[in-house]
């Protein structure tokens, strides 16, 4: 195992920055309910899943388009119709191909899960509200994974996608899968599956990341050494794939969000603290073969108040944004930014949630476009069934 060391970091706290906050939808149930994903940007169109609502109760997958100072929904894709999965939990990302992917987390043809792809009918369209059509590109089985979650896809080069289950594998404690796409067809690889020993970590709910020699990165919600889940490291190896722990916490810790990395090859997440008294924003470094786990901020939390669940995103500058699920002035949730500053980073609070139009409850992902506006979703808020948000500088 790689040798882990951890470094204190001085923080200090700023009052909140102007900054201008929108909704721009409320989900109202037929067009969708209880978002958990959050929203992929692309060419100034947001695309994402909401776990219910829509025509079968299941979720759907929607794309948001702006026109003039409003933006409109379309539903893409209404799940839960026979075999194409049912409550989607992941965001959707464009391929290589420009084909839109998915993951909803039951249902399927053997109930555990599907991965799916979506893309015009049409080649040219016009409308707000063009058709998509939908097919599967894996139906999971269980012993080669079951209950993909919270995390997106992510695709190689090469057109490869890679993705984590929760559960199935050997030992049911999840797995890391790569799909190879063969003709029309699609061929699944399961990379690895975490072991009844569980000090290799069990439960992983988020996506992984490539660092530039190959190697894969991902989190565990809970096992490790310590039982409060790990980050780890699978490398490629002769035929197959080799797993290594870089980095265990204490029980009660739960890494549920995932993983970013920078051009550097450093690695950020976070713990929410369930259970916990604190949760916190880490960054993991490394030097050769060692890896240092350095605390960026920590929150305190307690068993009905805890932190982030969702991937951070970072700016061009290296700034660093999140948000809490249950944290902020009015426990709704918040939106913070962790600044780098000289020898520790400021957190900044920008925005927290009311639970009433604004949403409440911040657990997808959150994303970043070119100007740099912030975009996320609530699972509830609004009309009670969530909404997508923007925060613009």
């Amino acid at each position: 195992m790689a040798a882990l060391s951890f470094a204190l970091t001085l923080l200090s706290l700023l009052p909140a920055q102007a900054q201008t906050f929108s909704v721009l939808h409320r989900f109202s149930g037929s067009d969708g309910a209880y978002p958990y994903s959050g929203v992929t940007v692309d060419r100034g169109n947001l695309y994402g899943t909401t776990s219910r609502g829509g025509t079968n109760q299941s979720g759907v997958t929607y794309q948001l388009k702006q026109a003039g100072s409003s933006w409109l929904l379309a539903v893409l894709h209404n799940f839960g119709s026979g075999s194409d999965g049912t409550v989607p939990y992941s965001q959707p990302v464009f391929a290589p191909s420009g084909v839109l992917f998915g993951t909803a987390s039951i249902g399927g043809s053997s109930g555990n899960g599907v991965v799916y792809s979506s893309r015009p009918k049409l080649t040219v369209c016009v409308s707000v509200s063009c058709p998509w059509g939908e097919s599967l590109a894996w139906t999971f089985q269980g012993s080669d994974g079951s209950l993909p979650a919270y995390g997106e896809l992510i695709f190689d080069q090469a057109g490869n996608a890679y993705g984590t289950t929760q559960y199935g594998g050997t030992s049911n404690n999840g797995t890391v899968y790569e799909l190879t796409p063969q003709g029309q067809q699609w061929t699944e690889t399961v990379l690895y599956s975490f072991g009844t020993g569980q000090n290799d970590g069990t439960w992983p709910m988020h996506n992984v990341v490539f660092d530039q020699a190959g190697n894969l990165y991902g989190t565990t919600y809970q096992g490790g050494t310590e039982g409060g889940g790990t980050v780890f490291e699978l490398s490629p190896s002769g035929s197959g794939w080799t797993e290594q722990v870089i980095a265990n916490f204490p029980a009660g810790s739960a890494t549920q969000a995932g993983l970013i990395i920078d051009s550097a090859g450093n690695l950020y997440g976070a713990t929410d603290g369930v259970g916990t008294s604190s949760a916190e924003v880490f960054e993991l470094s490394h030097s050769g073969n060692s890896w240092t786990l350095t605390p960026l901020y920590t929150f305190a939390t307690n068993r009905f108040d805890f932190g982030p669940v969702a991937n951070l995103v970072m700016d061009h500058s290296g700034n660093l944004y999140g948000a809490t699920y249950s944290l902020g002035s009015h426990n709704e949730g918040n939106i913070f930014k962790l600044s780098p500053s000289g020898n520790g980073w400021t957190y900044t609070d920008l925005y927290d949630f009311t639970g009433g139009n604004d949403g409440s409850g911040p657990i997808g992902d959150l994303n970043i476009d070119t100007s740099g506006n912030l975009y996320g979703t609530t699972q509830n808020g609004g009309s009670g069934m969530g909404v997508v948000w923007e925060l613009t500088p």
